[in-house]
This record gives C-alpha cells, structure tokens and sequence, in this order.
C-alpha cells in the first residue's frame, strides 16, 4: 500500500503548464528548497536564512527568483489532503509569517502543511538519522549562507556609475 504522503519530483514544466497549488523544489547546494505555485509566474515560500541569520518570512516570489538559478522540478503526491486552489489559499493565509526555525519550521515543512495539514521535513529527519550527513549539510548551508552575505556586502560597497550630469540632446 502507498503511504498517502507519498512523493514523486518530476521536472517541471514551463511555468504556463504548472497547476495552482502545485509543490515545487529545487535543488540548492547541501538541501532541496521547496515552495507552492499560486499562479501567474508566482510561487509562495519560506525565505529562510537566505534572508537573514533568524529567518525570513513567507513570501511571494516569481519563479525565477524562487529557482535561482537551480532547475525546478514539481513533486506530485500520492494523496494530498489539500490540493490545488485550497492548497495555494492555505500557503497565501501564511504570508507575512516570521517563525521560520530550521528543524521545526522550514519551507519543506510549510509546504507540506498546505498540502496535508501537517508539517514536516523528509531532509531534516535524514539529517537526524544519519548525523555525519547531517553535519555536513549544516556545514553546507552555513557555508552557502556566508558566501552570499559576502556576496551581497560586495556589491553594496561598489560605487553606483556616475551619471552623465548634462541630458544629451537638450
């Protein structure tokens, strides 16, 4: 028998072809981020410590920003309690939302609550299973997470171009 939470990632379609409420993932360095399509290019997700060291909170974003880069894949459910247009309502009555907690509250976790009204996290019970990957996935995320701090300092403290102060053709 097929446990009902039962997954299966299939890579996505083109963002005109995904389902409203669909679960969408893509693959990050050390862990699989996750969020709910809610339409037109937009998907609604936890932000996490990409946005600062306690969390950021839950969000719209378009596509290309929740993919970053990453491929997309759309993972299909066995049986989900909740699915499309109630899937996507119950991810947008969660905007706004700053509790994010790695291990209690991630967006695997968010987005499983949408779907079946019960949160939680396949990547933070392997974690817990097996510490050594765990440590190395925590390493991993600290990792990443310092890089684009270091990224995003650099590009602030790079000077804007100077604009021309006279209009060319006036």
């Amino acid at each position: 028998m097929t446990h009902p939470n039962t997954a299966h990632a299939d890579d996505a379609a083109p963002h005109h072809d995904l389902p409203v409420g669909a679960h969408l993932v893509t693959r990050r360095p050390g862990y699989v981020h996750h969020g709910i399509y809610i339409g037109n290019g937009n998907v609604i997700h936890y932000a996490g410590l990409a946005r600062s060291p306690g969390g950021g909170p839950v969000e719209v974003v378009s596509l290309d920003d929740f993919c970053a880069g990453f491929g997309l894949a759309m993972v299909r459910h066995a049986r989900a309690q909740y699915d499309g247009t109630e899937a996507a309502r119950r991810a947008t009555s969660r905007l706004g939302e700053c509790r994010y907690r790695l291990l209690t509250n991630n967006c695997e976790h968010f987005c499983l609550w949408c779907l079946f009204g019960v949160g939680r996290s396949e990547q933070v019970a392997s974690c817990l299973r097996n510490p050594l990957h765990g440590i190395a996935v925590v390493a991993m995320l600290l990792a990443c997470v310092l890089a684009g701090r270091l990224h995003a300092a650099s590009v602030e403290r790079t000077p804007a171009p100077r604009a021309c102060p006279a209009r060319c053709g006036a």
